[in-house]
């Protein structure tokens, strides 16, 4: 039996986690689990699951919960209580599903603790990628993509030579405003810009997957799990979503995995891996789609892809820049503050404001993204 801990279990890829464990409850043992403020539903799967430990957002949250949960179950909360449910547990396995740059800390403290890392947080690579990656090599524990494109890649690449690898290229479904041209952008609401036509997402990376962030986050974070280069690293459009991502060898060989769009099969490989398990995933009938389409990536119509190159090109603490500005800037085109278009006004202000600077430890890092918050805010 497998034991997991999931760090963001009321979210997108929280649910879906369960949801993957719930049918086959023989096979594993949630551990812990931690939320934010979802009471409701992180005490409904506290009651079914039965994770030893819980954790929540606020003391508040957590004196709640104790009245609801069942008798004995350990109840944290705030940034030291998630570190605890991601470290001091008996999990084999920790999902990092929360999302933005909140899961780094959490993420090391599992590493360090032995535990493999089901990794669902891309912001953890692209802020801290060479602490994390070094880390986990220093310990001895894997990092198992669970974002259908790295999980995509890291299927490609089973039985593969590196030095063999030629490039990747990552998919983008183009997100809500695909078919739109910027001038079309002006005056998007956030119902609009929610409405993403493929995946069942959270409102953050729906609107960065709408913006082409989300994919720029992706970009970096292949950059660290798989050891290439940028210029080894594309983007292409692909509106269907079928071809989760492929490589190119250096024969000009292709290699790519397909399936229908559902989160649950690249969560259940990496709980799984290198073991295959049936899912509820509609099989993949490519007689009944008929065609499937694709489109080179434009720069001009998606700056913030351009962007997330720049800054990984750059490096030093400029990904981190990036990345807090835009979490920023999201939050307040959620809240209503900004437009949509702003938003990549926002993260190219930000990152002109900013010089480049060594980021060796977390302390660091958690100083240049205070900063640009800070910056992003008064924009």
């Amino acid at each position: 039996m497998k034991k997991i801990t999931i760090l963001g279990s009321t979210g997108s890829v929280g649910t879906q986690t369960l949801d993957i464990i719930s049918r086959e409850p023989d096979r594993y043992q949630v551990e812990a689990i931690s939320a934010g403020s979802n009471l409701e539903l992180v005490i409904e799967q506290a009651k079914r699951f039965k994770p030893k430990t819980v954790c929540l957002a606020t003391k508040a949250l957590a004196e709640e919960a104790k009245l609801h949960l069942p008798p004995g179950t350990n109840v944290l909360y705030g940034n030291e209580g998630l570190i605890e449910t991601a470290a001091a547990t008996d999990a084999d396995t920790v999902v990092t599903a929360i999302v933005g740059s909140r899961g780094l800390e959490a993420t090391l403290a599992a590493i360090d603790a032995g535990k493999h890392i089901g990794l669902a947080n891309k912001e953890t690579l692209v802020t801290a990628g060479h602490l994390v990656m070094r880390r986990a090599a220093d310990r001895g524990v894997s990092i198992l993509p669970i974002d259908s494109e790295h999980s995509a890649i890291f299927q490609c690449l089973n039985g593969e030579r590196r030095a063999d690898v030629k490039r990747i290229t990552l998919t983008a479904s183009g997100g809500s405003f695909r078919d739109r041209t910027r001038e079309e952008l002006e005056g998007v609401t956030v119902a609009e810009a929610l409405n993403h036509p493929n995946w069942s997402m959270g409102a953050k990376i729906t609107i960065d997957s709408a913006t082409m962030v989300n994919k720029g986050l992706e970009v970096i974070e292949a950059h660290w799990l798989f050891d290439l280069s940028y210029g080894q690293i594309d983007v292409l459009i692909h509106p269907e979503s079928i071809i989760h991502s492929y490589v190119e060898f250096v024969d000009h060989s292709i290699i790519a995995q397909l399936g229908m769009p559902d989160m649950r099969v690249p969560i259940q490989y990496a709980l799984t891996y290198p073991e295959r398990r049936p899912t509820p995933t509609e099989s993949l009938n490519l007689a009944k789609l008929s065609a499937l389409h694709f489109r080179e990536m434009d720069f001009d119509r998606y700056p913030c892809l351009r962007f997330a190159y720049e800054s990984g090109r750059a490096g030093q603490s400029v990904p981190t820049v990036f990345n807090a500005a835009n979490e920023t800037a999201v939050a307040r085109f959620l809240e209503g503050s900004i437009t949509f278009l702003e938003i990549e006004t926002v993260i190219a202000k930000v990152l002109e404001q900013h010089q480049a600077t060594d980021v060796p430890d977390v302390h660091s890092i958690a100083a240049v993204d205070a900063w640009a918050r800070a910056v992003a805010a008064n924009i």
